[in-house]
């Protein structure tokens, strides 16, 4: 019995300590994408919110693991677009992601030293997204089982079905600041490199519109060219002209504000320094 209680104490008294090293955070910004319907960072007309979740585990000092889960909507159109030749073109596109991410996070300061410091993060995230439009009626229409480029019809055999959920490489970073023992804020920005183009449903050349027809339907047939509805040309292009730039993968990225708050009582963190020179209440030593 007395071994018992010895295990259980220690357990607990662990526990507390680990407890002291996690943070509970809440991300909150604005999200956007970069790709073929979208010439501007954060372009006005289709910049969307972003909210998201996290723990965080404090292994050290300055380096952090972070999972995540994060819900944005980005979108991209071609009327907003300042190029003429885009603007006839006239697709657009809507996609609401769901994220979750584990990130690695360093700071190049110490924040039990120091009121705030930069930081820097990578890592691997996972994410699903759905793409879709509104046609002229102002319905909506979901894009993947359109097949747009000729993804999985007879005769374009490079056009291989995208997946909805995909990889993807979050890396960025900001400025964090200690509001307390327990408090940190940071403003920061990062980036997710995909490894999909089709993000936007936009990609590679134009197939000939009676092979959509024939696999997909007409409504695949008026959303993967809408220049008729801003007035341009009714003749739709030929096979293989290009219609977006497989060159480069899509991108989306946020910017915002993510709070944390570390559970426990006293102050956490830090390998290596024991805990001993801590700053209490809230009172950071400035040099």
């Amino acid at each position: 019995m007395r071994k018992f209680f010895l295990l259980m104490f220690i357990v607990i008294l662990y526990s507390s300590a680990m407890a002291q090293r996690v943070h509970v955070g809440l991300f909150g910004g604005a999200a956007a994408y970069l790709g073929d319907l979208t010439d501007k960072i954060f372009p006005k007309k289709v910049t969307n919110g972003a909210v998201g979740v996290t723990i965080n585990y404090e292994f050290t000092d300055r380096f952090m693991l972070r999972g995540g889960l994060t819900y944005a909507v980005v979108g991209g159109a071609d009327r907003y677009s300042e190029k003429a030749d885009l603007k006839l073109r006239n697709l657009s596109f809507e996609t609401s992601i769901l994220e979750f991410s584990a990130i690695g996070e360093y700071n190049l300061l110490n924040l039990d030293e120091v009121r705030y410091t930069p930081y820097l993060f990578a890592g691997l995230a996972m994410f699903k997204f759905d793409p879709y439009t509104y046609d002229a009626a102002g319905q909506k229409q979901m894009l993947k089982p359109l097949s747009t480029e000729g993804q999985d019809i007879a005769g374009y055999a490079d056009r291989a079905p995208y997946g909805l959920t995909q990889f993807a490489i979050p890396f960025g970073g900001g400025v964090k600041f200690a509001l307390g023992d327990n408090i940190r804020v940071g403003i920061e920005g990062g980036l997710r490199k995909l490894f999909t183009d089709y993000l936007d449903d936009v990609s590679k050349n134009y197939i000939d519109p009676a092979d959509l027809l024939a696999a997909r339907g007409s409504k695949a047939v008026e959303l993967s060219f809408r220049s008729n509805e801003v007035g341009g040309s009714l003749v739709y292009p030929g096979k293989d002209q290009q219609r977006g730039s497989p060159k480069s993968k899509d991108y989306y990225y946020f910017t915002g504000i993510h709070l944390t708050y570390r559970l426990g009582t006293g102050s956490g963190g830090g390998g290596g320094g024991g805990g001993g020179n801590k700053r209490q209440l809230g009172c950071p030593r400035v040099y």
